[in-house]
This record gives structure tokens, C-alpha cells and sequence, in this order.
């Protein structure tokens, strides 16, 4: 009898072994749910702005955090808003995640505002050094590291290429807004005036927070013989719909850094490949939760850039592009 019960608690006690194991195998992959914050300085309603955050979660589950699976993701948009960005940085730090992905410079700054403890990776920032988010490019020495997407020759790039393809132009305005443009909008002025005065062209400063500034800003610039070169700036690429039919209206041509200007009726943009900073912005939030620090992983620079003409808005203008531009760029739309 004595040994009938020892054989039933054998058998008991291996048949609860493999329950027990699959308790303690679930238990540990709950705990390697980790948690990533994302704020997005653009628009959520834009579809080019919903593909970037798609390009960064695809490359997030290459890289084995899958939301709902490995990863708990927690995003918001700001639409290119200083103040929203500042509410949902405060949201975003309060409910602790591991890291955090942060695109633009204003939201990078309201995070760096709230924390200095929990990591942060930025991408589609210019001057990181400038803003004070981090102390040097290979070692950004603090909770934050990431990705930018321009440097200030871009002014002066921006505007060579607008005299190319449309030789015309005597005169050029630099459009921007000083609450969200790297440096209050002088972070491009320097190469942009530069440029000017090697192209004999008369630059202007066209400062503006309003869709009706921007308006103005453009008529302004008279019927003839003015250009726009529109900044890297989170404000102007959710306005995007106003530069172009404010442009159109007064055929004035305009160059901008992303590609989604040219696409949409802007004459030409010349800029880093956005989806190619996100998926690798991607990667940097993989190694921190991996255990690597911010502080050890240098800020890097784009390495994909995308030139796009616009032959439509082209004809529109009376511009006929030179083919040089037609065969280096990267799309021409018809």
C-alpha cells in the first residue's frame, strides 16, 4: 500500500513538472515585455509621416520586438505642435518606459525637459550638439543619442539647386518657423546667404507661425524671379499643403529637404532618405534594451539621400529641367 502511494506521488509530481515549467517559461517571457515610447513631431494623418513609424516598427520586429508580443509600444504625434509636445513628453516620462524614440528637435527638447534618466533616441534632429542634448557626436555622454538629418550647408545646397533648375530666380526667401527650426531658423541661415551671394541672388528671411504668414510670406515674394527654399523644420513639414498651393498660386518655385514636397506639387527636394534614419533609429533602440547605454552609442549622420523633380510643376512654371538634374534624381515625378 506504502508503495502504491509513493509510485501515485512519483507520477504526480512528474506529470505538475512540465506545468510547472510552462508557468515559469511564461512568467519569464512576460518579463522580457519591454516598453518603448514614441513621440512623433509630425502628422499622424499624413500617410508619408505614418510610413516613417512604420519603417521604424517593421525594423523593431526584425530585430525581435514585435508590439503586443515582445514589446508593449506606446506612440503619440504632436503635428508639429511645441505645446502638444511638451503635454505628451510629460505623459510619456511619467509612464516610465525603457526607452523612448523621439523624432524632431522640439521633441526631443521636451523629453530632455522631463528626464535625464530614461534613454532617448532621437532621428530627423539637426544641431543635437546646439540644442545641449548631447555633449559630443561619438560620445553623446548623457541619455540620449540618435540620428540627424541635415547639416547647415544644406542652406546653401538647397539653393544652389533651386538656381539650377530654375536659373531665373533673382530673388529667394528661406521659409521657417522659430519655434521649431534648428537654431530659432538661423541654423541654415549662414551657407543659405552664402549661396546668395555667389548666385547674385537677393535673399530674404521669411520667418512664419501661421498658415496665413505663410501666405503672405510667399506673395510677398513677388509674381517673377523668386524661389523658396523651405527648412528641415517639424512645423513646415506638417504645412506642407499651404507652401504648395500658396506656391502654385504664385508661381514661385520651391525646393525642400523631404521628398513628400516634391511629390505633392513642390518643385524639387533634395534630403536625407527619412525611412532609411528610422529603421536604423530602429536599431539603437534595439541595443539599449539589450543593455547597451546611450551614452556610448554615438550620434550618427544620414547615408541615403533622395533627389526628386517634379515634371508636372515643372512645365506649370515654364521651367524646362536640365538633364543633369533628371539623370542623377532619384524620382521624377510626371
Amino acid at each position: 500500500m506504502q508503495r502504491r502511494k509513493f509510485i501515485v506521488a512519483i507520477v504526480n509530481t512528474i506529470a505538475a513538472a512540465p506545468m510547472f515549467g510552462l508557468r515559469l517559461v511564461s512568467a519569464q517571457q512576460a518579463e522580457k515585455v519591454r516598453r518603448v515610447g514614441v513621440l512623433m513631431g509630425l502628422s499622424e494623418s499624413n500617410p508619408e509621416h505614418r510610413n516613417l513609424f512604420a519603417a521604424f516598427l517593421e525594423e523593431l520586429a526584425r530585430l525581435g520586438w514585435v508590439d503586443g508580443r515582445t514589446a508593449r509600444i506606446e506612440q503619440r504625434w504632436t503635428d508639429g505642435d511645441v505645446k502638444r509636445a511638451s503635454a505628451f513628453a510629460t505623459e510619456l516620462v511619467a509612464a516610465q518606459p525603457d526607452v523612448i524614440l523621439a523624432s524632431t528637435t522640439p521633441v526631443t527638447a521636451a523629453l530632455h525637459r522631463e528626464t535625464t534618466t530614461i534613454p532617448i533616441v532621437f532621428a530627423t534632429v539637426s544641431d543635437p550638439i546646439g540644442a545641449g542634448f548631447v555633449a559630443s557626436v561619438p560620445r553623446p555622454g548623457g541619455n540620449i543619442t540618435g540620428f540627424t538629418h541635415v547639416d547647415p550647408a544644406f542652406g546653401g545646397k538647397w539653393l544652389g539647386l533651386l538656381k539650377e533648375i530654375a536659373p531665373s530666380i533673382e530673388r529667394a526667401g528661406i521659409i521657417f518657423n522659430p519655434d521649431t527650426a534648428p537654431r530659432a531658423g538661423n541654423f541654415f541661415l549662414g551657407s543659405f546667404e552664402a549661396a546668395a551671394r555667389l548666385l547674385a541672388i537677393d535673399p530674404v528671411n521669411m520667418p512664419v507661425r501661421t498658415d496665413d504668414e505663410i501666405e503672405t510670406a510667399i506673395a510677398g515674394l513677388g509674381p517673377e524671379r523668386a524661389g523658396v527654399v523651405v527648412t528641415a523644420d517639424s512645423f513646415m513639414a506638417v504645412h506642407f499643403g499651404t507652401v504648395i498651393s500658396s506656391t502654385t498660386r504664385h508661381n514661385v518655385p520651391a525646393i525642400c529637404e523631404a521628398r513628400e514636397l516634391a511629390k505633392e506639387g513642390g518643385l524639387i527636394s533634395y534630403g536625407a532618405d527619412y525611412a532609411d534614419i528610422f529603421r536604423r533609429a530602429a536599431s539603437y533602440v534595439d541595443r539599449i534594451l539589450r543593455g547597451e547605454k546611450p551614452a556610448d552609442l554615438p550620434v550618427q549622420a544620414p547615408i541615403k539621400f533622395e533627389l526628386a523633380v517634379n515634371l508636372k510643376t515643372a512645365r506649370a512654371l515654364g521651367i524646362d529641367v536640365p538633364s543633369r538634374l533628371l539623370a542623377i534624381a532619384d524620382e521624377v515625378i510626371e
